[in-house]
């Protein structure tokens, strides 16, 4: 999203049980031109109180159990497949991570699309 739409929203990404980024994750994004080597994952939890009005959740898990946002928030679920299998860099899971990412891509070039 930061890398299609920073200039229209100020994108944060948070999650309802943070840990780290995944080094495949980090791999497949830059096939495609993009860094998130410095990303971190936030606690969603701290970012309650900062105006957010669009929620995006990507999982099932995080759509039952993310809280609720004060005010006028809009919530959008996308339900992507998780492509974690654990923690090792398995070249052979590269393909889970690539249709994760691409999914992903699609549905936030088809809410831009939608929003504009």
């Amino acid at each position: 999203m930061r890398h299609l739409a920073a200039d229209k929203y100020e994108v944060y990404s948070a999650g309802v049980e943070p840990s780290r980024i995944h080094p495949m994750s980090v791999l497949v994004m830059n096939e495609i031109g993009i860094d998130i080597s410095q990303q971190s994952s936030d606690d969603v939890n701290d970012y309650l109180n900062t105006g957010i009005d669009i929620v995006i959740s990507v999982c099932d898990h995080a759509a039952q159990t993310c809280p609720t946002f004060p005010g006028n928030v809009q919530r959008i679920h996308w339900g992507l497949k998780d492509p974690f299998h654990g923690w090792d860099v398995d070249e052979t899971k590269l393909p889970d991570y690539r249709n994760t990412r691409d999914d992903l891509k699609q549905r936030i070039q088809d809410f831009l699309s939608s929003q504009a």
